[in-house]
């Protein structure tokens, strides 16, 4: 009868570790850890469902901090983690211009000036009665 089992010391530690999962579990602590703890970690699994581990790339005076990690594949190796008193708006960059308030409906909204004449005449209610 043939084995395929190898003798352990065919396997170097490392690989073992691996081959078990335990490479997993190690970095399932530093995701933890690098999150702030057990606690913060749950809370910000609930806020984001994923949890993260990267280097500080910045911190805008918004309170918005941009992380990276080199080691996840390209479009999920950089994101933003905002305060949790603020909404996911746009975040800014030194090009962007600072946040001014949605001012549609009031007197300070945006009016184009227009040099053309309308085609169509509004209806002036007043000019169709007759005198």
């Amino acid at each position: 009868m043939l084995s395929f089992r190898r003798p352990l010391s065919v396997f170097p530690r490392h690989k073992m570790a691996r081959f078990v999962g335990l490479d997993k579990l190690g970095k399932l602590f530093n995701y933890v850890r690098d999150n702030g703890g057990i606690r913060a970690s749950l809370y910000k699994l609930y806020r984001m469902d994923e949890m993260k581990s990267g280097r500080l790339v910045g911190e805008d005076k918004y309170g918005n901090k941009y992380y990276e990690d080199p080691s996840q594949f390209y479009g999920r190796n950089r994101w933003t983690d905002l305060p949790p008193n603020r909404d996911g708006n746009r975040p800014h960059y030194s090009w962007m211009i600072d946040h001014s308030e949605n001012v549609s409906g009031t007197k300070d909204a945006y009016m184009p000036y227009s040099t053309t004449r309308p085609k169509v005449e509004a209806w002036d209610p007043k000019k169709s009665l007759p005198k």
